[in-house]
């Protein structure tokens, strides 16, 4: 295994295949590098280098008591591109991890980035507020913080349900699928879990999207059950300049994984174009 120490300790898990053209993979809550496998073999068998992180508080990586914000997020994504000098790299976040991407950008600029993809990703913001009149309500937002405070393990059992669709008719989710969500998920920290949901939900990206000055794709599924496309996805591309869309009919949040050979392909064009 391999880590790096970041500025304040916090020891961050990454790992790092291939050789080629750099692709880096920044994962939703509250999973970790692992949730980007499928991407990450298909791209090393198709000439490319991958390295993906798991997020401060998830997985591998140490489970500080601070830095549990978008900030802290962008910033150990940094230290992860510079301890291995990655450069001319495609940065791919998915949900929360489309957030770290964005704010990556935002606060370090592009000089090491040649172009992000944003896969049903939070910006710009999720929250509902007068500003956003379209976000989610605090209420969905503070139930996550309860569930996860009082029967965590249950919680990510109901949240896999709905994060890959296998409440929609029709739908074929294997339980092994679901099983793997509940055990990556149990393998993040409480309190960096609880305090992700605030960084998640509360950061607007605004700026950071508009910040974005390299070719970028926005790939979401129409039926997103976690983060809705109309107030994410579809307004991230308005910020963008000259963003890419792609959306797919009836595709849930978890798209990565059930739609995984359609996401490989746009992926792989994309990184190819």
């Amino acid at each position: 295994m391999s880590w790096i120490a970041t500025k304040d300790g916090t020891t961050i898990y990454y790992k790092d295949w291939g050789k080629g053209p750099v692709v880096t993979f920044s994962h939703g809550w509250p999973l970790n590098a692992d949730a980007w496998d499928g991407q990450m073999l298909f791209l090393v068998q198709n000439g490319f280098r991958v390295v993906a992180h798991d997020r401060r508080g998830h997985g591998r990586s140490s489970q500080p008591s601070d830095g549990n914000d978008m900030d802290g997020y962008a910033d150990d994504l940094a230290a992860v591109i510079e301890a291995l000098d990655l450069r001319e790299a495609t940065l791919v976040g998915h949900s929360t991890g489309g957030g770290e991407v964005a704010r990556y950008i935002g606060r370090h600029g592009t000089s090491r980035v040649a172009k992000a993809v944003l896969v049903s990703a939070v910006p710009p913001i999720m929250l509902k507020s007068a500003a956003n009149p379209e976000g989610l309500p605090i209420e969905v937002f503070d139930d996550l913080r309860s569930g996860i405070a009082e029967d965590r393990s249950r919680f990510y059992q109901d949240l896999a349900i709905q994060f890959y669709g296998a409440n929609r008719a029709g739908a074929e989710v294997s339980q092994g699928l679901l099983d793997q969500f509940w055990l990556w998920s149990m393998q993040a920290g409480l309190k960096n879990a609880y305090e992700s949901i605030k960084a998640f939900s509360e950061t607007d990206f605004t700026d950071d999207l508009r910040q974005i000055d390299v070719p970028t794709l926005v790939l979401h599924g129409e039926d997103d059950q976690i983060v809705p496309v109309k107030d994410s996805a579809k307004k991230s591309a308005k910020l963008i300049k000259g963003a890419q869309e792609i959306y797919y009919p009836g595709a849930p949040h978890g798209l990565t994984a059930t739609h995984q050979d359609q996401v490989n392909a746009d992926l792989l064009n994309f990184l190819r174009g």
